[in-house]
């Protein structure tokens, strides 16, 4: 039976017509276990998991594997974006059982979803026989593996309670109490404000030592291979530099830019980011593209390049948007999750160049110069002879540059290309709307903030049901998972940064709505958040995980979101619950600081304010823009922006402001503590200035 079929997921689509006869995640799968006496294989994996499609060809395709599966287990197939929850939840167990983790993730479990085996990926001889020793142990051993799978939910349960009372107790503390004494709209005003404020900079002082000491130095990023992109780590230490002037913290974000950006990571052609490098030196990549990598990183060259004017970081993050709103744009204004590694069978054959290759698309004296340039060699940088292309240095001509790359991405076009997984993830496109309505306001592209107001509208439209966030979305039907913790807090920043970009009052309005149903529905009743809701499906236990992972944990988000929030409307109440999250920050930073780069930068926004600009005045006029993008260009750390045109108070932060002399003004506040309105862009960016 094709129980796969009517999937909004690609990935378990792919697996529809296997031999395997699998299950989606569903107490209907856990009931069939129960009623045949076998137990539950989990497969857990995504499109874009090279190591996936191998097990998948090896033994889900194999019909005498299949078989074996068919006969001896449940086979449940769970595709790791669409059902984050489950996936942390048995990587949890994979983790604490094997010592490691990954995808594939293989996980044998009751009928009542206790885990008592856990792996990755098993080659077919080793995965045939485990599946028959499975078997056995189920009917020979019964009561020991019942027992074990007991055993390792009670330990499971107990781990994740010791770590959310050692994270709350190592945290913040007393210090983050909200004031009651009602003088003050803001929260931690006088001695609470001064002592958060010095716990905030004793965190961020011994983050930015932890992460020089790791800091490779030779070739960019932290400690050896394989090295991923540390987006959130980078952007705290731009906000860090840009509150403290720290040369170290600069030395060390505009080193891992550079190299991730002039190795083989980035798409020297195409633009946009695989998803790691499996060298040191950030030759060869992973070759799968992630939505969320790329937001990310366009995002943070962009703010690269507002410190320090580097063009590098300028192009980058201009490419990689280009690269996204051409590769991941779907038809109904939404972003795509990711690109394969693999095509015609092969990890990275679309992306990679061999010297001969060059020479019969260029002729002989281009040919040559592209493989100086890209750093394409007869031996080779990846397998059998072909190079992953470099840009270790710029070429002196521009324009020959210019063309040969134009060639080389049009041959490209004609080979085969990646598989796309369509699947809109909520949470992700909160982040590319983020990056694209910065880039457009910055780099001058509308056509960015158009992209930025689909995705918008899309998640509005698609992924709202009754006030209540949906996780994903194909071909503009909404899937049926429930939204986690981190798509509430990423599309609600994604809505607020859209709500100051283009003055629509509205993405605010919904960004307050989500707001409210994560403190509602996902807060802990200590200040902290778990990763699902209340009322979501009941697991063997309630994730929680407070450390940011490939992407900004649901807590530091939902905290950036709640400060910008209470920034734009004057809630106390907001900025409280996002000092009440930023409470685990001191534990998590001393234990693994590279864990805690997007909750440091929340921190750093707490400490410049954040500032709150309002920009007044009509868009059509010019200056007007100009001040509107001088706002941004010059913010501080986590500044919120509010753009109207003196008659709508939708916004609070636009309340009783209006022109000056008839002239587009802007204000520059701090917890609503406003200087003198300014009419210059050169007034503007003095009134910009860090404070101390």
């Amino acid at each position: 039976m094709n129980r796969l079929r009517n999937s909004t997921s690609p990935y378990l689509l792919q697996h529809a017509d296997n031999p395997v006869d699998w299950w989606p995640w569903s107490d209907e799968a856990f009931a069939e276990a129960a009623r045949r006496d076998v137990p539950v294989m989990l497969s857990v994996g995504y499109a874009a998991c090279h190591w996936c499609h191998v097990m998948a060809h090896e033994s889900f395709e194999d019909p005498q594997t299949a078989a074996l599966v068919n006969s001896h287990v449940v086979a449940v197939k769970v595709d790791r974006e669409e059902r984050p929850d489950v996936d942390a939840v048995y990587m949890t167990a994979t983790q604490a059982i094997t010592g490691q983790g990954g995808w594939p993730m293989t996980v044998f479990m009751t009928p009542d979803r206790e885990p008592f085996f856990c792996g990755t990926y098993f080659p077919r001889d080793h995965f045939r026989q485990l599946v028959l020793n499975i078997s056995r142990a189920w009917q020979e051993q019964r009561e020991d593996v019942v027992d074990r799978a007991k055993q390792i939910v009670a330990a499971l349960a107990e781990n994740v309670s010791a770590t959310a009372r050692a994270l709350r107790d190592g945290g913040l503390g007393a210090g983050l109490a909200p004031a009651d004494d009602g003088l003050s709209d803001w929260f931690g005003a006088g001695f609470g404000a001064d002592q958060t404020g010095a716990r905030f900079r004793e965190v961020a002082e011994g983050a930015v030592a932890a992460l020089d000491g790791g800091y490779d130095g030779a070739r960019g990023g932290f400690g050896g291979a394989p090295k991923f992109p540390p987006s959130m780590v980078l952007e705290f230490l731009l906000r860090y530099h840009q509150r403290t002037g720290s040369p170290d913290a600069l030395r060390i974000a505009d080193g891992t830019c550079e190299a991730m950006a002039r190795g083989g990571m980035y798409d020297q052609l195409g633009g946009g980011f695989a998803r790691y490098s499996v060298d040191a030196a950030w030759v060869v990549p992973h070759f799968e593209k992630m939505l969320y990598d790329n937001a990310l990183l366009a995002r943070l060259y962009l703010n690269l390049w507002r410190r320090t004017g580097s063009e590098l970081a300028r192009r980058v993050a201009e490419e990689t948007c280009d690269w996204m709103l051409r590769e991941l744009a779907t038809g109904e204004g939404g972003f795509a999750a990711s690109l394969d590694a693999d095509s015609e069978g092969e990890e990275g054959k679309f992306y990679v160049w061999r010297p001969a290759e060059l020479r019969a698309v260029l002729g002989p004296d281009d040919g040559d110069f592209a493989a100086r340039v890209f750093g394409v060699t007869e031996r080779g940088t990846f397998e059998h002879g072909a190079s992953v292309l470099q840009r270790r240095a710029d070429p002196s001509d521009a324009g020959r540059l210019a063309r040969v790359r134009s060639a080389l991405l049009t041959a490209r076009a004609s080979r085969v290309r990646p598989a796309r997984d369509d699947k809109v993830v909520a949470a992700w496109n909160g982040l590319a709307i983020s990056a694209f309505a910065e880039a457009g306001l910055l780099l001058g592209r509308p056509d960015f903030i158009a992209a930025a107001r689909d995705a918008a509208a899309l998640l509005a439209a698609v992924h709202l049901a009754d006030g209540r966030l949906i996780r994903t979305s194909r071909d503009g039907t909404a899937g049926g998972t429930a939204g986690v913790l981190e798509d509430y807090a990423c599309v609600a920043g994604g809505f607020l940064t859209l709500s100051g970009v283009t003055g629509q009052a509205r993405w605010m309005t919904l960004a307050g709505e989500l707001l409210e149903v994560a403190l509602a529905d996902f807060g802990d009743g200590a200040g902290g958040f778990y990763d699902t809701a209340a009322d979501g499906e009941p697991m063997i236990f309630r994730p929680a995980e407070p450390a940011d992972n490939a992407t900004p944990s649901g807590t530091f988000a939902v905290a950036g979101a709640l400060l910008s929030y209470s920034a734009l409307t004057g809630s106390a109440r907001h900025r409280e619950a996002a000092a009440a999250a930023l409470g685990v920050l001191p534990v998590i930073a001393a234990r693994y600081s590279r864990a805690a780069g997007a909750g440091l930068a929340v921190a750093e926004a707490w400490l410049a304010g954040p500032a709150e600009i309002a920009v007044v005045g009509s868009p059509a006029d010019e200056r007007t823009r100009a001040l509107h993008e001088t706002a941004l260009r010059a913010a501080t750390p986590g500044a919120v922006l509010a753009l109207g045109d003196g008659t709508d108070a939708a916004v609070p932060l636009l309340a009783g402001r209006g022109l000056v002399d008839g002239a587009p003004a802007a204000y520059v506040c701090r917890q609503f503590t406003c200087q003198a309105p300014v009419t210059t862009p050169e007034q503007l960016r003095k009134a910009l200035a860090v404070p101390s």
